[in-house]
């Protein structure tokens, strides 16, 4: 590992009035600093969603594309548990805005394909297409491990669930931008590049403008970011706050081997039936936000409008992620399963809603702005339950398994490769039943983790 990215040794423990001054202090700036680095990750993240319909007239069909937008989820769901563990091993001050600087280069090299190679080359340009989408979703990766190292070192587990559905909220705040870059970024800077030949704007607002955002966004996470306190010469969170997981010990704080973090994660029951879940919750979330620029726009729909029912649905999960980690912690008094089983029941009403007035762009936008609000609660839940049924020197991991099975399978497989070829050859009525059918089985494996729900509190003397 370079020195770049080692984790910084621990410094003399401060204590009194000072140090808890500065710890207070400095919570809110790794907070800040997590936050706005993971907003920049969205912000970088799915944009070629946003190009899809703009390349149709340039000749490449919806199932090809499918293929070029799972390339970005199956690298995602890999690199989320791969890179996790070197994110355990790592300098998370370091590891994060690394990983949103190779993620933005990536990006702004999208126009390659459009621009140089052309549909008069389409192999070629799917192709690199592909590769690009590839490291843009791997590069990703690299954004919620080093955030779930920052949470479980500065913040402690009865805290951990509010300040993470707040913290959640950043890909809602990165991704709901996505719309309106790519509208007014094309309009803005457009002329710039390309002059006269307005066919190609788009690449400006989808690719080049946020790929420049996102570097800005990176320098100023690096600046906000600590790895940990005892980095920071303060005690460990266990310490400071008095609040520890049942089996937390000291042995925790220090840095496992990849085959260690390895084994405690993949041992943890729990984590698979969360799992599954939770790649049925990330078909429903993505089959909804990654084709509906595509459904509004085929129905004749301005791209504009189809942009800000993107921004309507990302913008609605800050809302309703908040409210449901409310509802966990003081209505359902800690149980994670019955909030994402009730919240994946609403989105199905949404669904069916959403698919029976597709040409009401009202209702449409209505109906994004509820799934949107209902399903990322869970989201973040399945994100809670992981971190807190794994040690801190694997948490990272655990996240980052639970990630995999929501990248590749749910994302990848079913929301962008099976729906753009149910789409393409069936229509988007058997789109919309396959969305329905994966509400049902997110909650029925929800439902499997009512009983096994473990909560690691121990109990105040």
């Amino acid at each position: 590992m370079s020195n770049f990215l080692k984790i910084p040794a621990f410094k003399p423990e401060q204590t009194g009035p000072a140090a808890d001054a500065k710890y207070k202090r400095l919570r809110w700036q790794v907070f800040l600093g997590i936050f706005i680095g993971y907003a920049g990750f969205y912000i970088v993240r799915k944009n070629f969603s946003m190009a899809i319909p703009m390349l149709a007239p340039f000749g490449f069909e919806k199932g090809e594309l499918g293929i070029v937008l799972s390339m970005n989820a199956i690298a995602y769901g890999f690199s989320k548990f791969i890179m996790a563990s070197v994110s355990d091993r790592s300098n998370a001050r370091a590891f994060l805005p690394l990983g949103l600087t190779l993620a933005a280069i990536s990006m702004a090299f999208m126009i390659v394909p459009i621009q140089w190679i052309g549909a008069e080359h389409k192999t070629a340009a799917i192709v690199v297409m592909a590769i690009l989408n590839f490291l843009v979703g791997w590069f990703n990766g690299m954004g919620w491990p080093p955030c779930g190292r920052v949470m479980t070192h500065w913040f402690s587990i009865k805290e951990r669930g509010t300040w993470m559905s707040v913290w959640n909220c950043a890909h809602n705040v990165g991704g709901a931008l996505v719309g309106p870059m790519a509208a007014y970024g094309a309009i803005w800077f457009g002329s710039w590049f390309y002059g006269q030949a307005q066919d190609y704007y788009f690449l400006v607002g989808t690719y080049l403008f946020p790929a420049a955002v996102a570097l800005l966004v990176a320098l100023i996470a690096y600046l906000l970011i600590r790895d940990t306190p005892q980095s920071c010469g303060l005690p460990s969170i266990e310490k400071w706050k008095g609040e520890a997981a049942s089996g937390y010990s000291e042995a925790q704080e220090e840095t496992l081997s990849t085959k260690q973090i390895f084994k405690v994660v993949l041992s943890n029951k729990f984590l698979w039936y969360i799992a599954l879940a939770n790649a049925f919750v990330y078909m429903v979330r993505y089959g909804c936000l990654d084709w509906a620029p595509t459904i509004l726009t085929e129905r004749g729909i301005d791209i504009k409008d189809a942009g800000w029912a993107y921004f309507a649905y990302e913008f609605a999960a800050i809302p309703g992620t908040l409210i449901c980690g409310w509802l966990s912690d003081h209505v359902f008094h800690g149980r994670r399963a019955l909030p994402t089983m009730l919240f994946m029941a609403l989105v199905a009403v949404a669904v069916v809603i959403y698919w029976q007035n597709l040409d009401n762009l009202t209702v449409v936008i209505g109906c994004l702005i509820a799934i949107g609000f209902f399903i990322y609660g869970p989201v973040m839940l399945i994100g809670v339950q992981a971190l807190d049924m794994a040690p801190k020197n694997a948490a990272g991991t655990a996240a980052g398994l639970t990630g995999f099975l929501g990248y590749v399978l749910g994302t990848a497989i079913l929301a962008n490769t099976v729906i753009g070829y149910v789409a393409e050859h069936s229509g988007w009525d058997s789109t919309f039943i396959l969305l329905l059918g994966a509400c049902v089985l997110a909650i029925f494996f929800m439902g499997l983790t009512y009983r096994k729900e473990l909560y690691l509190v121990k109990n105040e003397k």
